[in-house]
């Protein structure tokens, strides 16, 4: 596992990296490179739905001429000084700190915070200097709904982050309560479907504002979301942020390679021969018997790592020490479990390549964005089955957060799927 930048060049090129990539986590990178890979896909399939005359521009006014206004300076200062206080702050720190600490502490470059302050707000103000008129005049413009794809993946990354934290927190209210600040501030602890629901909500409202059909707006999303999600995924799994399944009782981990059990007693027997980790695996699950896990021995062409994967040196620093490792992220999961994260990395491909290839044969709008509703929601719920997941008490059913949405996304995927056809049907006679 690299958990950050400075792990990823250690171990992959056998050198000291500088000490600010500790701070650059591979989580957050990968996360970044899944909102820009969303953006091209989406940029692309607007641009196409647009030749067709599916989109269409809004024409807006705007006015030009005008100098830089005092709030747009004090806006650009601001952010400016956070950006070099912070930024400039990890390259110049060689402490090797926690790098969450770091961000979240009120530690920093004050040199740096106000250079980038004056250096943002000079920019600010001559570029305004430059454009500014006699007489300020206003303007129509015409703009297409693929130039908007920058503003939608900021409001969507803004809001995704919002509802994730949100959900992540409900779902885990107990472990909420005990630190409040501590996991709203966390990088960690996302929920997929939290940030979803509410960056659609964003999404969808902005559209209307924009006059963008959006049926075809999210029509374009469709493979832009499926292979976001699946790049998302892997900063999931190179991290090791928790998001992985149950144990597999079938394989045991020697050192750090995963073997073969000789059966299910050996699963207990390292739990016994771990209290440390042990301990803490049972104030989560109440007691040894409810630590859930399943006895599956994989296909033998395949790695045992793809079946049973023991994470080291994951982010969340989860498990038993790793022998000879010092230092910060040198835990290791003891039984292995499911890596599905992995599994979710594999199908998120492979449905975004489904996608993309019957985009140009599903013509009614909706039907696409409710074929990856569908899809989505029985992955999903699929790969719950064996997932680490808070479960709650329904007339006897024990379902998991993801599960219950992941249902009914797969229903509200089925009925838009069902309308777009009725509704295309009857333009079309």
């Amino acid at each position: 596992m690299y958990p950050n930048l400075y792990f990823f060049i250690q171990q992959v090129f056998g050198v000291e990296p500088f000490g600010f990539t500790r701070y650059l986590n591979t989580f957050g990178i990968l996360v970044a490179l899944a909102f820009f890979v969303g953006a091209a896909i989406l940029r692309k399939e607007l641009m196409r739905r647009e030749q067709l005359n599916l989109l269409f521009p809004y024409e807006e006014t705007i006015v030009v001429g005008k100098p830089a206004s005092l709030i747009d300076l004090l806006t650009n200062c601001f952010f400016g000084f956070i950006v070099g206080y912070k930024i400039i702050g990890v390259f110049v720190n060689e402490s090797g700190g926690n790098p969450q600490e770091y961000i979240f502490s009120s530690q920093g470059s004050w040199i740096g915070g106000i250079a980038l302050a004056v250096l943002f707000t000079s920019m600010r103000y001559f570029e305004k200097k430059k454009q500014t008129l006699p007489k300020p005049e206003s303007r129509k413009i015409r703009v297409w709904p693929h130039e908007r794809v920058g503003d939608i993946a900021v409001y969507a990354a803004i809001a995704g982050f919002i509802g994730a934290k949100i959900f992540d927190n409900l779902e885990n209210w107990d472990r909420f309560i005990l630190d409040p600040i501590g996991n709203l501030l966390s990088p960690s602890g996302l929920t997929f479907y939290g940030g979803l629901i509410l960056a659609t909500i964003v999404i969808l409202l902005y559209a209307r504002r924009k006059k963008i059909n959006i049926r075809h707006l999210v029509d374009a999303a469709a493979p832009a979301l499926m292979i976001a999600y699946a790049v998302g995924r892997i900063g999931c799994h190179v991290a090791g942020d928790g998001d992985w399944g149950i144990f597999n009782s079938a394989y045991k981990v020697n050192d750090k390679n995963q073997i073969v059990a000789s059966g299910t007693w050996e699963f207990h027997q390292v739990l016994m021969d771990n209290q440390e980790y042990t301990k803490i695996l049972i104030a989560e699950y109440g007691s040894l018997d409810n630590i859930p896990h399943k006895s599956f021995k994989g296909l033998s062409f395949l790695p045992n790592w793809f079946w049973a994967y023991n994470y080291p040196h994951n982010v969340n620093e989860q498990g038993i020490p790793i022998k000879g490792c010092e230092g910060q992220f040198c835990n290791q999961l003891s039984p292995p479990v499911f890596p599905t994260t992995l599994y979710e990395i594999i199908a998120g491909i492979l449905l975004f390549l489904v996608l993309w290839g019957v985009r140009k044969k599903i013509h009614a709008p909706g039907q696409m964005f409710g074929l990856y509703l569908m899809m989505n929601g029985v992955e999903r719920f699929l790969v719950e089955k064996i997932r680490v997941n808070t479960t709650y008490s329904i007339f006897g059913f024990h379902p998991t957060q993801a599960e219950i949405i992941s249902t009914c996304i797969f229903f509200i995927g089925v009925w838009l799927w069902l309308d777009s056809s009725k509704r295309f049907k009857a333009i079309t006679n």
